[in-house]
């Protein structure tokens, strides 16, 4: 008996090793595996940081200058050119439709044309940022070119209002819209702490359009005529966005969006509302002076070869006010620059109905542009500051949809006041309450905006 037992515990321990050694193998197995799979683990996290580093440095490291950064700014001031200086140019037409082709239309009518026009280079802002913010860019400018000039070559074959309304109204208005906004989020995409001065250089191009087409229109209707007049105007205007064109570039890749195109959101922010809404009302009056200068110069008994250049003068001194608002804004705050200016436009809206000289229009149209231009070139400036970069586009078109419907209402009912009251003194009262109104509601902004009046905003 003794026999089978000495032979049963050797085969015991040995099996007791056996097990022991397969534990053992297994727990150092599994240790490996966890280490392994831990090791891996923080390779993971560090490339996902790495990831997340370079995309945050991407967003956050605006380039600020360059020659990269400051094409896309002479690109885009070569659009502004091409559209708003365009546009900026209506009180030349506006006079030139009275006195010839629509002489037997009420002035009041003729300004709905111009008007239209103007608002829709702001109403499509709504559709065209959030397209932007998508990265649909560079096929909307170049449709977009394509229409403005061509509308513009059309303009030359009209010779009914209706015709007018719809190619010089219409057609170029909503045009130069989906070219106008999207250009503006090019800009903020390129600059952060010098935007203020980027956005000023990209409004002179507005400035230096609104000087040399009316000047160009006046010179070039009696040597060739109205139609070749406007061709040419075409050609201008096919060069310029030719430029822009070739040089606007994103530089942030595009925003994954779902739902609608208006992000109502935004409204929340009662800044950004009471700005809106002040961009609404300053456009009811600020834009009549551009508009009537030049025939409330000929009704005061300046001469038209000399009154026509008023709209020009105005225009070509808007060019120091937008480049200067720039500087001043990058340093002291874009609303802190564009409150004060807008409130001298006011005080020379109500006292440019009572210029009765020749020098007394020249200087108002001087400061009124010098002021004007302060308030064009620093418009979206506040709304960049109110959000993310990333849809700075659909922030900016919303602002600029609101804005249009002063837009289009402010020159017709500057025109019925001028017409029911025959002179321009109600028109100033009117037009300069409004623009001061609209001073109010920004300084409201700033105070909603930083819960004081003293700061840099």
């Amino acid at each position: 008996m003794s026999t089978p037992q000495q032979e049963v515990q050797p085969m015991e321990v040995h099996s007791d090793d056996s097990t022991i050694h397969a534990q053992s193998a297994s727990m150092e197995e599994d240790r490996k595996s966890s280490t392994n799979e831990k090791e891996k683990d923080q390779v993971e996290l560090k490339e996902s940081a790495t990831v997340d580093n370079v995309k945050q440095v991407g967003v956050d490291d605006y380039p600020d200058g360059g020659l990269r950064a400051w094409l896309v700014v002479f690109g885009a001031a070569s659009g502004t050119f091409a559209t708003f200086g365009y546009v900026n140019a209506w009180g030349v037409f506006q006079a030139y439709y009275e006195q010839n082709t629509l002489s037997n239309t009420d002035p009041s009518t003729i300004a709905w044309i111009g008007s239209i026009e103007y608002a829709l280079i702001f109403i499509p802002g709504l559709l065209s940022g959030r397209l932007f913010d998508m990265g649909h860019f560079k096929v909307m400018l170049l449709v977009s070119s394509a229409i403005v000039v061509t509308a513009t070559f059309l303009i030359a074959q009209c010779k009914e209002y209706w015709q007018f309304l719809l190619c010089q109204g219409f057609a170029v208005g909503l045009a130069c819209g989906c070219i106008f906004g999207p250009m503006l989020g090019v800009v903020a995409h390129w600059f952060k702490y010098k935007r203020g001065v980027a956005l000023g250089v990209v409004a002179i191009g507005s400035s230096i359009g609104g000087t040399i087409f009316p000047i160009a229109a006046r010179k070039l209707i009696p040597l060739v005529g109205f139609q070749w007049t406007m061709r040419i105007l075409g050609f201008i205007q096919l060069a310029a966005l030719g430029v822009t064109n070739l040089t606007l570039e994103r530089r942030l890749p595009p925003k994954t969006v779902v739902g609608p195109f208006i992000n109502l959101t935004a409204f929340r922010n009662k800044a950004y509302t009471m700005y809106c809404f002040s961009s609404l009302v300053a456009f009811l009056g600020l834009y009549t002076v551009l508009t009537y200068i030049d025939i409330s110069a000929s009704a005061a008994g300046v001469s038209d070869d000399f009154s026509f250049y008023l709209v020009s003068i105005a225009n070509a001194s808007s060019g120091l006010g937008r480049i200067a608002g720039g500087f001043l804004a990058d340093s002291s705050g874009s609303l802190n620059v564009l409150a004060p200016a807008t409130f001298i436009a006011a005080i020379l809206t109500y006292a440019w109905p009572f210029a009765k000289s020749q020098g007394a229009f020249v200087a108002i149209a001087v400061i009124y542009g010098i002021a004007s231009g302060v308030y064009v070139s620093l418009l979206p400036a506040p709304v960049m500051q109110m959000g993310q970069t990333h849809d700075v586009g659909v922030r900016v078109g919303m602002l600029m949809t609101v804005l249009a419907f002063g837009a289009v209402a402010g020159p017709p009912i500057s025109g019925a006041i001028n017409t029911a009251t025959g002179g321009f003194d109600a028109v100033g009262y009117y037009a300069g309450s409004t623009v001061i109104v609209a001073v109010i509601m920004m300084v409201s902004t700033k105070y909603l905006h930083l819960g004081t009046l003293r700061g840099k905003f």
